[in-house]
This record gives structure tokens, sequence and C-alpha cells, in this order.
């Protein structure tokens, strides 16, 4: 394609139906994949001495946990945000900013903490029922 000047602009356009296929042949090759890890990797009953697959077989299988590090990491940006953000308004309403700096901060909070919660829940289940074994 020739744009101004007969200078070569190549073609930008979005090819659906090779993106539609590709899209389908990637969903089919993940189940197959998902489900061979699964049977064949997490739940195979043979001990793995390797490091790396030992704790990339308790990941597959849910035995670590890495919520409660995306949680804390998420709370603190977050909690910077809404106070970087609340400063927006200082100029234009103090109210506006003192409230979104405290009941933002304070919602914020209380949201994070009902999150790990449920996470020291399962954890504190998980050792209880370690112990009873």
């Amino acid at each position: 394609m020739y744009g101004y000047d007969n200078y070569y602009v190549p073609s930008t356009s979005f090819n659906l139906e090779g993106s539609v296929v590709w899209t389908a042949v990637a969903f089919i090759l993940a189940i197959i994949g998902g489900v061979l890890a699964y049977v064949l990797f997490v739940k195979a009953n043979n001990k793995v001495d390797n490091k790396i697959l030992s704790w990339l077989k308790e990941f597959l299988d849910f035995k670590k946990m890495v919520i409660e590090i995306v949680l804390k990491v998420s709370y603190a940006v977050l909690a910077i945000f809404i106070t970087l953000f609340s400063f927006n308004f200082i100029g234009s309403s103090f109210l506006s900013f003192l409230l979104i700096l405290t009941l933002g901060n304070v919602i914020l909070r209380i949201t994070y903490e009902i999150s790990l919660m449920m996470v020291m829940i399962w954890k504190n289940t998980t050792e209880i029922n370690k112990k009873m074994k």
C-alpha cells in the first residue's frame, strides 16, 4: 500500500479470522495441557526430588498460596495512591480532600483486612488439619 508521496505504508489492519482461529486453537491446547499437567504432575503420587519441581507441584496444587503477598503489596500501592490522589482536591475543596484521605484509606483497610482474614482462616485450618493427621 502506498501513501502520500509514494512511500510504502504497511497495512495495520487486524486479521479477525486468523485471531479467532488462533484463539480457538490456543483454548483447546490449554485445556489439553491443563488436564495433562494436573493428572500426570500435580496428582501423581511420585515424590519429586528437585526443589524447583517440588515448589511447582505445591504451587499448582494450591499448597503454596501467593494471595497473601499480592494482597499486602496491592494494599500498600492503593493506600499510597489514595493518599496522593486526595491531594487533587486540596485546592478545590478541603473537605473533599479530608474525606478521600481518611474514608478512602479506612474503607481500603477494612476491605483488605476482611480479605486477609479469609486467608488467615485458610492457613489456620490447614495447620489444624496437618496436626490432626
